[in-house]
């Protein structure tokens, strides 16, 4: 075992979890998971059947991920943000077979007590404010704020709002990366 469980933690048969990874007290860990190397998994976190979260995926307390929700490398989940999975839930209809998929990008950050409604990917970067109830597609990069989440801006992949000039270029402070902003879409130059 390469990882590190806390006693209170279950982890079902069927499980993948990669070297270096933590798990916290009062987590559980469903059959089928395939968890990345060097990922933190917070107190009384459930990550559900057949989820796949990549490589230095850090989840903070409180978070369930459910079945459709896969996260790429490096995705940040903060505390007590929530995924859905079914559209159109209903306690006397069972939809098992209607989980929508939702998958986090490469880098991606969602912010405390943010909610994301099944269906809609986050894009590279993306950065979701706390409390945002994100309702459809999040472009690479994009900053989102609110209920609904609105995009107010761009973000660099150290996580600083990028101010773009006449030209439509841009340079994140920390670590002087270069951005262009090029028909509503950012991608890193340099």
């Amino acid at each position: 075992m390469d990882f590190t469980a806390h006693p209170t933690a279950v982890i079902d048969e069927g499980c993948a979890i990669g070297a270096g990874t933590r798990i916290w007290h009062f987590s559980h860990i469903m059959p089928n998971c395939v968890i990345g190397a060097d990922c933190n998994i917070g107190q009384n976190v459930v990550v559900s059947p057949g989820v796949k979260l990549g490589r230095n995926v850090k989840v903070q307390n409180n978070v369930s991920i459910y079945t459709g929700v896969e996260c790429e490398d490096d995705v940040f989940l903060g505390p007590s943000m929530v995924f859905t999975n079914v559209i159109n839930p209903r306690s006397a209809v069972a939809r098992r077979d209607q989980y929508l998929r939702t998958l986090v990008k490469q880098g991606a950050s969602i912010g405390a007590n943010a909610t994301i409604v099944c269906g809609h990917d986050i894009g590279r970067y993306a950065f979701i404010g706390a409390g945002a109830v994100v309702t459809k597609e999040v472009p690479d990069f994009a900053l989102v704020v609110g209920n609904p989440a609105r995009q107010t801006g761009w973000m660099s992949e150290f996580g600083h709002k990028l101010k773009f000039n006449a030209e439509g270029k841009a340079t994140c402070p920390e670590s002087a990366q270069q951005y262009e902003l090029k028909d509503g879409r950012v991608s890193r130059i340099a």
